[in-house]
């Protein structure tokens, strides 16, 4: 089930889910191969964060932040519906896709996730406009809903912003 999340309550996006606020506050994920799809429209200064864990459905229901596929529509559609403007007029930032675990044999599941959001998003016509993806840690990415500034902090690597 795909719920706004409450920007001022420091709940973190589960996998799965999908958050949106417009106006102020933070929306908060951790992300590790999983990725933090975040849209933002500075016109209505409203952000969406889908945590997607998988590129595909591939017929599965439910969750929709949880696949690539679903994710990016829903987000689009959640943030339309919550500023109520069809035309939001939003760009993107990706945020996570690492490779997590060294025993995976073939194309990287955070790879795959990081590929198809960039073809999804490329087909919607939405620009990404910063990412930070790659690597083997996990992110913890907070978007200041207000300015569309995403932080993303790591352990290892300190905190930056897109």
């Amino acid at each position: 089930m795909t719920t706004p999340a409450k920007p001022t309550t420091g709940e973190p996006i589960a996998i799965g889910q999908i958050g949106v606020a417009k106006g102020e506050g933070v929306l908060r994920t951790f992300v590790g191969s999983c990725v933090a799809l975040v849209l933002y429209s500075k016109r209505h200064r409203a952000a969406g964060v889908a945590h997607v864990m998988l590129p595909a459905a591939e017929g599965r229901v439910g969750a929709p932040g949880k696949y690539a596929d679903t994710a990016v529509v829903e987000t689009l559609r959640l943030l339309a519906d919550f500023v109520g403007d069809t035309d939001i007029g939003c760009t993107a930032k990706l945020i996570g896709g690492a490779t997590m675990f060294s025993f995976q044999s073939g194309k990287p599941i955070g790879d795959q996730n990081v590929l198809a959001l960039e073809a999804i998003l490329s087909r919607c016509g939405v620009e990404i406009v910063g990412r930070i993806c790659g690597g083997r840690h996990g992110r913890r990415v907070a978007v200041d809903v207000a300015t569309g500034t995403v932080t993303v902090e790591t352990t290892e690597h300190g905190s930056e912003t897109l």
